[in-house]
C-alpha cells in the first residue's frame, strides 16, 4: 500500500517562544530608532521674532510731555517642521521701567519653515519725560543731535508648534528692543534689539 511519508514533527514551544522573543526585540529596536529619528528632526524650536525698522509717523513734545505714534517692522521667523500657532501675542512700549502703550496682536499662524512679517502702529498717549539722554553719537561729523529718549519695547509671542497632526509643543518666542528718539526732530536714532 504505499509507504509512510515522513512528517517532520511539529515546532516545539521553545522555537515559538524563541522567535516570539526576537520578534519583540525587533519591534522595540524599531520604535527606539523611531523616536530617535523623531526627536532630533522635528525637535520643536522656538520662533525667532526680528524688528526690522521702528518708524515715528508722528512726534510732539510740550513742556515736559510727549505725544508719538510709533510703528513697529516685524519678521517672525517658523524655523519648525509643523505650524506654528500664535495666540494672546502682545507688543509693549516701556518709558522708565513704565508701560506706556500696549497693544495685542492678532491670533494667526505661521507656516512650517515660513517668515511672516508683520506692521504694528499704534498711538501713545502723553506722558511726562523723566529723564532725557544728551547724546553725541560717534560718527556723526561732530554734530550734536542735542536731547533724546530712550523706550524699551517688548513682543511676547506664545503659541503652540503641531507636529505631525499628532504631538503639541507650548513655546513661547519673545523680543526686546531699546529704542533711541531725538527729542528736537522726533526721529529714531537707532534701535538695538
Amino acid at each position: 500500500m504505499g509507504g509512510r511519508k515522513n512528517l517532520s514533527p511539529p515546532p516545539s514551544g521553545r522555537t515559538n517562544l524563541a522567535s516570539c522573543i526576537v520578534a519583540t526585540i525587533f519591534l522595540i529596536f524599531i520604535t527606539i530608532i523611531i523616536l530617535i529619528i523623531f526627536f532630533t528632526l522635528f525637535k520643536p524650536k522656538t520662533p525667532v521674532i526680528s524688528v526690522t525698522a521702528v518708524q515715528l509717523p508722528s512726534f510732539s513734545t510740550t513742556n515736559t510731555t510727549v505725544t508719538f505714534t510709533i510703528s513697529h517692522y516685524i519678521a517672525v521667523n517658523n524655523p519648525n517642521r509643523g505650524v506654528f500657532t500664535h495666540y494672546d501675542s502682545s507688543l509693549q512700549l516701556l518709558y522708565a521701567g513704565n508701560q506706556v502703550g500696549f497693544m495685542f496682536v492678532p491670533s494667526g499662524k505661521i507656516e512650517a519653515r515660513r517668515t511672516q512679517y508683520m506692521a504694528a502702529t499704534f498711538s501713545v498717549k502723553s506722558f511726562p519725560l523723566l529723564s532725557v539722554i544728551n547724546r553725541q553719537p560717534e560718527g556723526m561729523n561732530g554734530l550734536r543731535i542735542g536731547p533724546s529718549l530712550e523706550i524699551e519695547t517688548k513682543m511676547e509671542m506664545p503659541g503652540r508648534v503641531r507636529v505631525l497632526h499628532f504631538f503639541t509643543h507650548h513655546v513661547e518666542a519673545t523680543a526686546e528692543c531699546k529704542v533711541v528718539i531725538a527729542i528736537n526732530g522726533g526721529s529714531v536714532l537707532g534701535f538695538r534689539c
